[in-house]
């Protein structure tokens, strides 16, 4: 008999150059946890991921009304996202308005952004 856990690696998601990605990843590797990353730029917005974060934390949370990408977007793109399936799309067609990081941790928890409490807890989950 197996009694052994499956172990799920942290899985962080995001775009290299961002700060806060930067910062995450740093605060990861000093506290010694492995994980994988995902470039949006490179490999593109999984979309089955992309409806768990939304089960996970809403929406609202995950979509950066606060960026660069969101600011430069045409105000009727803006205004037409109003619910998570409108919002998915935005964020499948222009992943840098996706909040970053976005962590999936080894027990299947969900964080957006970066903290290190929220890291410290979530590690220890």
């Amino acid at each position: 008999m197996n009694t052994s856990k499956t172990f799920h690696p942290i899985q962080v998601y995001g775009i290299p150059n961002c700060e806060t990605v930067k910062k995450a990843r740093v605060w990861l590797t000093e506290q010694q946890q492995a994980y994988d990353f995902h470039d949006f730029k490179k490999i593109g917005v999984p979309t089955q991921a992309l409806a768990s974060w939304i089960n996970a934390v809403g929406w609202e949370k995950l979509l950066n009304r606060k960026g660069t990408t969101w600011r430069k977007l045409d105000a009727d793109i803006q205004a037409g996202a109003v619910d998570a399936t409108s919002a998915s799309n935005l964020m499948v067609a222009y992943p840098s308005v996706i909040k970053r990081p976005v962590v999936v941790w080894g027990n299947g928890a969900v964080t957006v952004g970066f903290d290190a409490e929220t890291f410290k807890q979530a590690s220890a989950a």
